[in-house]
């Protein structure tokens, strides 16, 4: 069994998929692991550790893909630009037929990737598509990213916002805790809310899910109670779209709350549908002169109105952060994470050492989605002859 690590070649990206701990458990296994070089440089991870744990580290891009059983990534292979060995070919491209590719594929919004992967007849699992099961949280990649990313929201804002969080006590006077706002209470936010209150934060948090309370109770927030309706969560435990109305009152309590904060951390997010519009400009107006809003939604079109991705925007005296991509802003932490979460996933894949597929078994078949040369995920497959796939 060949496992392979490229370089992850997507703009900005500093994560390694495959740590060198988790790479010698593999090799205990009597598993081959090769590994692009330099591709953990960027998180800390210098190609000797790799060594040390048994693994090869191979300089020749098309030799590490065109050699792979298995490619463990981070991101959808694309089209790298001046890859030693590659020529400039599509990285799926460059995969035996067979071969199995497992990462955050993000299939929906991927089609021209996932028609590649069907002419290669690649086997590919996608770790964004994990059901919420008790027996996937140590698979879940999208938690351990969420964690990462709530956590440097805070740090973001309390760099940005110009004053201290914490109360303190000088011989200048007493100044006061900063007010943090937290909307949405799912991972992300959760860390957002305990980073916060870490750092000497008042803390509210909203979400549209009354369950969710006690959690943020738990943290020392508190929770922002409205009317809601007993449809605001799906059957997994994800948000899901409210009617007009709802959004409306919704908007109204967050308004109240956000003109009184200093800090808003936006975390709500919709899976397969854009972010919900939680702060309008009119409560951006409203806002005090100096307050940040940190839009962790931005690639999904933001929570808020003014949110830009991948920008820094002031309006009315109000700093508006759309930043994309946190985890790779911490990548060595992040790449521990996504490293413990992808291996117990492979683990699924794997008996003895060899491939050995259970398509029975749920979470490989939910997250399996081209196997044969066919799309075995409905959605994907939906989406992609639906012709908006790519």
């Amino acid at each position: 069994m060949n496992i392979a690590i490229p370089k992850e070649t997507t703009d900005g990206e500093r994560r390694v998929a495959l740590v060198p701990d988790m790479a010698k458990r593999l090799t205990g296994k009597g598993i081959t692991v090769r590994l692009e070089q330099g591709a953990g440089e960027q998180a800390g991870y210098p190609d000797d550790r790799y060594v040390e744990v048994g693994a090869e580290v191979v300089s020749d891009t098309a030799s590490l893909w065109g050699g792979a059983d298995v490619v463990l990534k981070i991101h959808m292979p694309g089209e790298p630009e001046g890859t030693d060995g590659g020529g400039g070919r599509h990285e799926v491209d460059m995969l035996r037929e067979g071969a199995v590719l497992v990462g955050l594929l993000y299939p929906l919004t991927n089609g021209d990737a996932v028609k590649r992967m069907v002419r290669r007849k690649v086997t590919s699992f996608s770790l964004d598509q994990l059901p919420r099961i008790t027996r996937a949280q140590s698979m879940d990649v999208l938690s351990s990213m969420s964690t990462v990313a709530g956590y440097k929201a805070v740090l973001l804002a309390a760099a940005a916002v110009g004053k201290f969080f914490p109360m303190l006590v000088t011989a200048a006077g007493t100044i006061a805790p900063s007010k943090a706002l937290v909307l949405g209470a799912g991972v992300a936010g959760l860390q957002a809310i305990a980073t916060a209150r870490r750092l000497g934060a008042v803390v509210q948090a909203f979400d549209v899910r009354p369950a969710v309370k006690e959690q943020v109770e738990s943290l020392g927030a508190k929770f922002l109670e409205i009317e809601t309706v007993a449809e605001a969560e799906t059957a997994g435990g994800y948000a899901k779209e409210l009617s007009e109305e709802q959004s409306r009152r919704n908007r109204e309590v967050i308004h109240g709350a956000a003109v009184r904060a200093d800090v808003v951390i936006t975390t709500a997010l919709i899976p397969g549908k854009p972010a919900p519009l939680l702060i309008g400009g009119e409560t951006v107006r409203d806002m005090k002169p100096g307050s940040v809003i940190v839009d962790l939604a931005a690639e999904a079109g933001g929570n808020c109105a003014l949110t830009k991705a991948g920008e820094e925007v002031t309006a009315h005296g109000v700093t508006i952060l759309g930043p994309v991509n946190l985890p790779s802003t911490m990548p060595h932490d992040a790449s521990r994470m996504y490293s413990k979460n992808i291996t117990t996933f492979l683990d699924l894949l794997l008996e003895e050492g060899n491939l050995k597929l259970d398509f029975e078994d749920e979470i490989t078949s939910a997250t399996c989605i081209t196997h044969e040369g066919t799309i075995r995920h409905e959605g994907t497959r939906s989406v992609i002859e639906g012709g908006s796939g790519s």
